[in-house]
């Protein structure tokens, strides 16, 4: 068995109206200032920033985090209002969730133990967001992309039923796998 390292992460990928009303968002800031990194994933809220992982042994990642997923509750979640992380990256907020933060300090946890994955900085201080511009981002322009966004705005509400398996395919960020929540309402 080779092997062959791959890219994953985990995260909240909202569909229907909230995933095209961003999609559009980073479309706009394409086409007005050539920002198009973020388009390189589908909009999401992260729950595990990207890990290596052993892609032949890619059936025991996902029957861990199917199982972990199945003893998961669904959660209401809110996304208001544009914020910033220094002049580096441009967000969507998301409203303070309580369950949010303690399935991603779950997940981290399970990651730790049960995945050998190594836990980061950015396991401990999470601020959940939904990120619209960051890695192509100019500093001296960065006012106007923040401007331009915040005068925009951003709202909605979703049901969290899903969690997804993100896999980096040709430089981009696609949904490999999908895991649902029990009793989730998703149609």
């Amino acid at each position: 068995m080779s092997k062959t390292l791959q890219k994953y992460f985990i995260a909240i990928v909202p569909e229907g109206e909230i995933q095209e009303n961003a999609t559009a968002v980073k479309l706009q800031l394409k086409e007005k200032f050539n920002l198009k990194y973020a388009l390189k994933s589908p909009a999401h809220v992260t729950l595990k920033m990207p890990f290596l992982w052993n892609e032949a042994k890619e059936n025991v990642l996902i029957s861990r985090l199917e199982a972990f997923f199945l003893a998961q509750s669904p959660f209401g979640l809110t996304f208001k209002g544009i914020g910033k992380f220094g002049k580096r990256v441009i967000y969507i907020k998301v409203k303070d969730q309580p369950e949010l933060v303690k399935l991603q300090s779950n997940l981290t946890m399970m990651c730790k133990t049960d995945l050998k994955l190594k836990v980061e900085l950015s396991d401990f201080a999470y601020h959940p967001h939904m990120t619209l511009a960051f890695k192509d981002i100019k500093k001296p322009l960065f006012l106007d992309y923040f401007d331009f966004l915040k005068s925009k705005g951003f709202s909605g509400a979703m049901e969290v039923g899903q969690a997804v398996l993100l896999k980096k395919e040709d430089r981009q960020w696609v949904a490999y796998k999908t895991f649902r929540l029990p009793w989730a309402d998703i149609e």
